[in-house]
């Protein structure tokens, strides 16, 4: 099953995850571009990653509809995984390798050539200035190179959409930041970048944001209108005024 917007890299459409009585993911709809900076944003417990996990192939929706890359969420899993990347909020990398066997082991995994892997191994160790650990465990490594060699590995294939799963959790600003300048690079060469977070700064350098409170989209703009649309000074009042608001509702 293909999209008709060919600009459209992730589409759904009432999408829905329930657990038993448990509601996880309620209802929802939005379209991500190609290329675009998507963050999903919202308090632990929101349902971030739930959504995330269906629309990344590892879970199926309970209802509606939703495509990735061009395929059926619901039955066409395997070719969604094949055109995506993944970084998961808990460290994904295999600690007992080293830097360079992780990148052999993932491009493997990839299908990436023998040769091709080589030449882009090396461009990539040497690019993250990693020439003198490329033979250390990734375990020994400190908490923000695991994080960006992590995020490297996840597009180390060139996929067309990359789901990041709290990315930044954990490391310090100056490190977040330089993290974010892998992220923009990536979408300059394409690649669409779908990111939770609920860190409301890292808001202000997405294209688009989302914003899930209690399993349903509150509020879908790009950071500058949300602002305007709540009277805000920063993401955190945009937040806290939605979140404000659904308790009002309870």
């Amino acid at each position: 099953m293909k999209i008709e917007n060919q600009n459209i890299a992730i589409k759904a459409e009432n999408i829905t995850k329930v657990f038993g009585d448990f509601t996880a993911v309620d209802h929802i709809s939005f379209e991500v571009k190609k290329g675009e900076i998507f963050g999903f944003l919202g308090a632990n417990g929101a349902g971030k990653t739930t959504a995330m996990r269906m629309f990344s192939g590892l879970s199926i929706p309970s209802s509606g509809t939703a495509t990735v890359g061009g395929f059926d969420v619901y039955t066409e899993t395997e070719k969604i995984k094949k055109n995506i990347g993944y970084m998961s909020q808990k460290f994904s990398l295999y600690g007992n390798l080293s830097v360079k066997e992780n990148l052999d082991f993932f491009g493997g995994i990839y299908g990436i050539p023998r040769k091709t892997l080589k030449t882009k191994g090396e461009e990539l160790i040497q690019k993250l200035g990693l020439e003198k650990e490329k033979n250390k465990l990734v375990s020994e490594l400190p908490l923000g190179w695991k994080q960006k060699l992590a995020f490297s590995v996840a597009i180390f294939h060139e996929p067309q959409i990359v789901f990041l799963d709290e990315p930044t959790g954990g490391v310090d600003p100056v490190t977040r930041r330089q993290f974010w300048d892998m992220i923009y690079e990536a979408s300059d060469r394409g690649i669409t970048i779908f990111v939770t977070t609920h860190y409301m700064d890292e808001a202000e350098y997405c294209d688009r944001i989302s914003i899930m409170v209690d399993g349903k989209i509150a509020a879908l703009d790009s950071p500058a209108n949300l602002k305007k649309q709540f009277d805000a000074k920063n993401m955190d009042d945009v937040f806290y005024e939605l979140a404000r608001g659904a308790k009002r509702l309870e």
